[in-house]
């Protein structure tokens, strides 16, 4: 059956199976039904294993970690502020009405960017209207109106950051922001409360495992208990709390470092606003590139508390939601009835269990074609990816065909951790570290039996990517964060290179000895020409430029002495060219030019 015939086919009976329980009154989604795959199961409510796997189904559709919460809170906030920026950023005509209309935008957007009071408070605008002017004046609407859309939008932010960065620095100095929330003391005091519940919540999963694996061990000594508890059905309700558990420790993890992370901040806030306070002081005038790197520093970390703020308040809604999956703990087994079980057993914790095995240490001589990592031996033991969720490898399988699944479940890493197939396994004992590696692709295949007759563990032991086929992929959320992984079918193509070798021509090279000197003569023309330098409307936002020329050289020369001589100047005079009465002219010429000697 090729693959696309039995994705189809599995579809149409997840399909089948919604529609029969729908029909009797139980609406559940197509991942919970490709989960069990059974009306009956479904439908039973008093099943541990069907609280598990909506406990598991919950989780990954609504889990999110820090940085892809923030990404959504930041897309979030950029898609409500859109109309706005469109607003202030596309093309408005000069006049009087439209720049004033544009500058109460920029005060809106500066209010709603920053999350620190609403449009409808009138003293949050008043105080965003006056820290805009101190840096931003409407004067300056022209200049910002002639920049392109980009550039518009960078100036805006900065000019958000800066106005943030102002009104902490007021409420610092108790010169406003009254309507702004103090989101260090409050972190401070709600992180180790929410811590507190988690930790709750983990001591409740610790004592009922504890407790459920006492009892399943009393089963396999006493043919007896077995018959009294076998119906209790003691090992789904241990895989619910152990399920329970490894969620609550995903959330106190990402609780523990966001009360790092609010340490740090807050560390930095201070000595930023030390420093602000330092630079101000009581100065009349301070220079803007001094102030405004804080300004926006300022900004950045308290925007940083908002996050912090946010991953607290999702983290608190996630443990609460979580513990709706527990209840059905106290309806199988109330406290009178778990307390006449466990009459005459003794109750181990997982710490104690550990202890006990303590100092047993796999002897390495005994296998020859096996790998075995030890703590004093191998670098970043720590860190090394544990199959099974860190669960001993021998007891999933082995142990839940013939007795309780994970008794001795907790693997323990210091007797050694078998390295197969590039994967890590650990075992709660030296003897199941031995069975287990004298055959691991055996016990492997047996896990994955146990797996299949227990659908919650697929997801407690992370056996994901072996049931891939069994989900539909309509269901599926993003390939990294899913309950399975689509498989990935893309249209590829490959083109070899033309020349391997990178080129090496030169392109400046030039054979023509003219082409040569026409380019000398440039250069050299280049050397007498000026270089201005002039600031314009679209750069004085932008840094100062610096430009050096070659200063013109003054040159002078040195001539032979100058001398003029002067001569007397003719003076000639004729009469009688006009004529007279009679045929014949007569013309007297009289030379008055003086003689040289008398100049």
């Amino acid at each position: 059956m090729s693959g696309e015939l039995t994705e189809s086919v599995i579809k149409g009976i997840i399909r089948k199976v919604g529609l029969e329980c729908a029909a009797q009154g139980q609406t559940l989604s197509e991942t919970l039904v490709a989960f069990m795959l059974s009306v009956t199961r479904l439908l039973d409510t008093t099943n541990p294993s069907l609280s598990t796997i909506k406990m598991q189904v919950y989780f990954d559709m609504n889990y999110a970690n820090r940085a892809e919460l923030l990404h959504e809170q930041q897309r979030i906030l950029e898609g409500k502020l859109a109309p706005v920026v469109r607003d202030i950023t596309d093309k408005c005509p000069p006049v009087q009405e439209e720049i004033e209309k544009a500058y109460q935008n920029i005060v809106s957007y500066a209010l709603l960017s920053s999350g620190l009071g609403s449009p409808t408070d009138i003293e949050a605008v008043r105080e965003v209207t006056a820290a805009l002017q101190s840096v931003f004046p409407q004067t300056e609407m022209t200049a910002f109106i002639s920049l392109n859309k980009k550039d518009k939008e960078q100036q805006l932010k900065n000019l958000a950051m800066l106005v943030t960065g102002i009104r902490l620095y007021n409420r610092e100095c108790r010169k406003g922001g009254r309507s702004i929330d103090d989101l260090p003391a409050i972190l401070n005091e709600a992180i180790p409360s929410a811590t507190q519940t988690v930790d709750e919540g983990l001591n409740t999963c610790h004592m009922l495992a504890h407790k459920y694996t006492a009892l399943l061990e009393s089963m396999q000594e006493d043919s007896h208990r077995y018959m009294q508890l076998s119906s209790f059905k003691l090992k789904e309700a241990l895989f619910n709390v152990r399920q329970y558990e490894a969620f609550l420790c995903i959330l106190m993890s990402d609780a523990i470092t966001s009360a790092q992370e609010v340490e740090t901040l807050s560390v930095q806030f201070a000595a930023t606003m030390m420093q602000l306070k330092n630079t101000v002081q009581d100065k009349i005038s301070v220079d803007s590139k001094e102030v405004f790197p804080l300004f926006l520093e300022l900004s950045k970390l308290w925007t940083s508390f908002q996050d912090e703020m946010l991953l607290l308040s999702f983290l608190t809604s996630m443990t609460s939601s979580l513990q709706q999956f527990l209840e059905i703990q106290s309806q199988l087994f109330p406290d009178e009835v778990l307390t006449s079980l466990l009459e005459g057993v003794t109750v181990k914790s997982d710490e104690e269990r550990i202890r006990e095995t303590m100092g047993t240490k796999v002897n390495v001589s005994d296998f020859k074609n096996q790998e075995w990592l030890f703590p004093e031996t191998t670098d970043n033991f720590d860190q090394l990816l544990i199959q099974y969720h860190s669960f001993c490898a021998h007891a999933i399988g082995v142990k839940g065909l013939t007795l309780p699944v994970f008794s001795s479940f907790l693997g323990n890493p210091a007797i050694g951790i078998l390295k197969h197939k590039a994967k890590c396994y650990v075992f709660s004992s030296k003897e199941a570290a031995y069975t287990f590696a004298q055959d691991p692709d055996k016990f492997i295949q047996l896990n994955v039996e146990k797996a299949k007759e227990y659908a919650e563990l697929i997801q407690l032991l992370e056996l994901r990517h072996q049931f891939e086929y069994l989900f539909p992929q309509a269901q599926a959320r993003t390939a990294d964060k899913c309950l399975m992984k689509p498989t990935a079918k893309c249209d590829s193509s490959t083109q070899t290179d033309t020349h391997i070798l990178p080129p090496t021509i030169v392109r400046s090279y030039e054979w023509n000895e003219w082409e040569l000197r026409r380019k000398a003569i440039k250069l050299a023309n280049l050397r007498r020409k000026l270089t201005h330098a002039m600031q314009t409307d679209l750069s004085h936002m932008k840094r100062e430029n610096f430009t050096q020329v070659y200063l013109p050289k003054g040159v002078g020369t040195q001539t032979k002495r100058d001398n003029s001589s002067n001569v007397p100047r003719p003076q000639i005079f004729l009469k009688g060219l006009r004529g007279q009465s009679s045929l014949t002219t007569h013309m007297v010429k009289v030379d008055l030019t003086r003689a040289v000697d008398e100049t």
